[in-house]
């Protein structure tokens, strides 16, 4: 029997269980699990909050590692680390946590080091969106106002299976602080490494603590099939060589019954988005995502188009679709709200 294995009664294996308690019994490790408790770090980071030297909380990782009580995640040449989110050993961490003193002085201390962390982070966010905020404004005012989308997303999940959901190009973390209080894991992932150092100085709050996000390619994304009930792609379609593919590998890690929600520009005749943003197209029309949807293996529908409000300086309408793993309802397909006539004309190739 593997040390994975876990017992007929639902328990862990004895040698699992043996394993994970040696791993989780040693001052560091613990005060190194309390730590990744509270946020994803680094070596680095956890280096200057011990204050002890690299290659030994290196050790310590790998043996927390091996005995399944954290996993880590690479962004380039950074390495991650965090309580793992599968693993049935990581239950005794978790028990060890919670039966810990709050007012234990090394643990304050560490926690004091961890804020001040987190503080610099929360400030190096800030800083970057200064430095984009004319042009980002500008993008802003052409569109649809984000609560409005924003209300249309989290619409289409009520009564949709609460488990895990996953974001897809999650950018800086919007939709899993919109979404993510309403599952129970959330992960979002992103090929920016800067994006998202950004997300997790946003997630890091008590109501969002097992919300994650992690380095990843769209197209591959590092998880098993049937691994989410959710999944939700905002405004990154039109940043995309290949749109189709990326519906394709989101609704390969839906579960049976699973949602996709999808929302991105309605077709629009902003071409300066190309050359100042590095939008690839310039809007979608309906039947080309819903044809998207329907190859991925989805029934799909268009469920909302939302024009820009009047009297603004929006031009560019936002659509909202949603579809639904076919697998467990071939024959219930979404009920689609067509767009005002004149809203829906051909998608533009880009060039």
């Amino acid at each position: 029997m593997s040390s994975f294995d876990t017992s007929g009664e639902g328990g862990l294996a004895f040698d699992a269980l043996l394993d994970a308690l040696r791993a989780a019994g040693e001052p560091t490790r613990l005060r190194i699990l309390a730590l990744l408790a509270e946020a994803p770090l680094t070596v680095t980071d956890l280096t200057e909050i011990l204050r002890q030297a690299q290659p030994r909380v290196s050790r310590h990782l790998k043996l927390l590692t091996d005995a399944g009580l954290i996993e880590r995640t690479t962004e380039g040449a950074w390495a991650w680390f965090q309580l793992a989110t599968t693993d049935p050993r990581v239950h005794v961490a978790q028990g060890a946590l919670r039966s810990l003193a709050g007012a234990d002085p090394t643990l304050a201390a560490d926690r004091a080091r961890l804020d001040t962390l987190r503080s610099q982070r929360a400030a190096e966010a800030r800083a970057h969106f200064d430095g984009l905020a004319d042009s980002w404004d500008r993008v802003r005012r052409l569109h649809v106002a984000d609560d409005r989308v924003e209300a249309a997303i989290a619409r289409l999940f009520t009564g949709a299976p609460a488990g895990a959901l996953v974001d897809v190009g999650t950018g800086t973390g919007q939709m899993l602080g919109l979404l993510g209080p309403r599952f129970t894991h959330a992960t979002g992932v992103d090929i920016s490494t800067r994006m998202l150092a950004i997300a997790r100085a946003k997630l890091d709050q008590p109501a969002l603590r097992h919300c994650r996000v992690r380095h990843a390619d769209l197209y591959s994304l590092p998880f098993e099939a049937d691994a989410f009930d959710g999944a939700v792609i905002h405004q990154v379609l039109h940043l995309l060589d290949d749109p189709a593919a990326a519906i394709r590998e989101a609704t390969r890690v839906l579960r049976p019954g699973g949602r996709l929600v999808v929302a991105d520009f309605a077709p629009h005749e902003q071409a300066f988005l190309r050359h100042d943003h590095a939008h690839r197209w310039l809007g979608f029309a309906t039947e080309t995502v819903t044809g998207w949807m329907t190859g991925a293996g989805l029934d799909a529908g268009l469920v909302d188009l939302l024009p820009p409000e009047p009297n603004s300086d929006g031009r560019i309408a936002i659509a909202v679709w949603t579809g639904v793993d076919r697998r467990i309802s071939p024959h219930r397909p979404i009920p689609a709200r067509r767009p005002p006539a004149g809203r829906d004309h051909p998608q533009e190739v880009p060039t």
